[in-house]
């Protein structure tokens, strides 16, 4: 399970229940594991227009000169009934400041985020996916409303196939 290497972390589906309810609409009570991909699981939540199936991780590593801190995810979205396919987010466990920089970085590729909330969305989510994808870790950079400034390394080990399995949920060509 993901999170045995994270004690101070809730398990995953619970945790993760709390977290996609900030950046998906509360279409269902419970979410439905699919599977559990190394470092990435993928979960479907609702049925027919309301469907939404994500892949999603923790932080391997978080760092940052802060006092207390909510939990934090990754997560690659569908929500095919409003066409929202892919979408990247990113729960800080803070408010971002309205005017925060928030950049990810995969191997050589940077990309930029935008903050709304505690959430930092991508501006080109196709792209970052496919950089995903492809590659072996995501770097996240961010500011709290406070300013402080923090880190988070993701393994993107399993996110293809935590990805793949989202997709098919959702009956989202690839």
């Amino acid at each position: 399970m993901l999170t045995s290497r994270y004690s101070n972390i809730r398990p995953l589906p619970v945790a993760l229940a709390l977290a996609v309810l900030t950046v998906l609409p509360p279409a269902a009570a419970s979410a439905d594991l699919l599977g559990t991909f190394e470092d990435w699981e993928a979960h479907s939540r609702g049925s027919g227009k309301d469907k939404i199936c994500y892949a999603a991780s923790v932080p391997v590593k978080s760092e940052g000169k802060y006092s207390k801190r909510g939990d934090v995810f990754l997560l690659v979205s569908h929500r095919p009934a409003i066409k929202q396919i892919g979408i990247v987010s990113l729960e800080a466990g803070y408010a971002y400041g309205d005017k925060s920089q928030i950049a990810a970085k995969i191997g050589d590729q940077k990309f930029a985020m935008f903050p709304s909330g505690e959430v930092a969305f991508a501006f080109e989510d196709g792209p970052m996916v496919k950089g995903m994808i492809k590659g072996a870790g995501v770097v996240i950079k961010g500011t709290s409303s406070r300013g402080t400034l923090t880190t988070d390394d993701f393994s993107l080990k399993g996110f293809a196939a935590a990805y793949k399995a989202a997709s098919k949920a959702c009956g989202v060509k690839e």
